[in-house]
């Protein structure tokens, strides 16, 4: 039996696809949004330029993967050893495989790269895909955007689902490369020191003359739901106390002036 795929490999598994794309920069921006993510295959179909001068300035850190862009006369070509393609547009269509959300349809496609490599296949910037490409694919999804601006620049696009792709692939693992910092939190803290807390809190009050004891109205429990919102840790009330120690001295200190 085959190991699982790493979240790695199973990215190296993906393609993207940009058939019939119009300007360059749109590619150059679909391989950096590849890159970042950790996809590297680009497949064109046609494209109208490339290699060009934009698209290396649009991909920035990515020319290494317009480098190895496979240029191809169609999508059949580009789809040649794929066991799995899903199409993406913006337009609902009466033929080919039923919509689904960017997620879910991401959600169906990685399991395929056990199998193989797989294809995310977008149309060109102006028509998108035509009937005819989308029927060559086993899926259809669509990225879900405001009703008033379905229309997402190519690259952009490109960059939704490859961080979708990621965030999938990844799922429940850390990232690779996340920085290894000392927590910031520390534990809880406890019903009694909470409490504490807040007897220390009253009394400077009532040193202060901030609160009246023989008529407190409602300050205290205020001041607990306050506190309490915030899940108070043991550091924090720390923090809290010393400064609340700070302040009896500083007021001690005065009245003795």
């Amino acid at each position: 039996m085959n190991a699982p795929l790493t979240p790695e490999q199973c990215l190296q598994r993906v393609r993207i696809v940009l058939s019939r794309p119009s300007h360059p920069g749109n590619i150059g921006a679909a391989a950096r949004a590849m890159k970042t993510m950790g996809l590297r295959n680009l497949y064109l179909v046609t494209p109208k330029k490339f290699p060009d001068a934009e698209a290396d300035a649009r991909a920035a850190a990515a020319v290494d993967v317009l480098a190895s862009a496979m240029v191809c006369d169609d999508l059949d070509a580009a789809l040649k050893g794929v066991v799995h393609a899903v199409a993406v547009s913006a337009r609902r269509r009466d033929l080919g495989p039923p919509p689904a959300m960017a997620r879910e349809g991401l959600t169906e496609l990685l399991p395929w790269t056990a199998k193989g490599e797989v294809a995310l296949v977008f149309g060109n910037e102006t028509t998108g895909l035509s009937n005819d490409e989308v029927q060559r694919c086993q899926a259809t999804l669509i990225i879900p955007t405001a009703p008033d601006a379905s229309s997402l620049n190519l690259g952009a696009a490109v960059q939704v689902l490859c961080y979708e792709a990621r965030m999938l692939a990844f799922a429940g693992l850390q990232q690779p490369g996340d920085p290894k910092v000392t927590p910031f939190a520390s534990p809880p803290a406890t019903l009694d020191e909470q409490e504490g807390f807040y007897a220390h809190l009253e009394a400077l009050m009532v040193e202060t003359g901030f609160m009246d004891p023989a008529n407190p109205k409602r300050l205290v429990p205020k001041l607990r739901r306050l506190f309490g919102r915030a899940t108070l840790e043991q550091d924090e009330v720390n923090i809290l106390r010393g400064i609340l120690t700070a302040a009896q001295l500083a007021a001690k200190k005065q009245k003795s002036i």
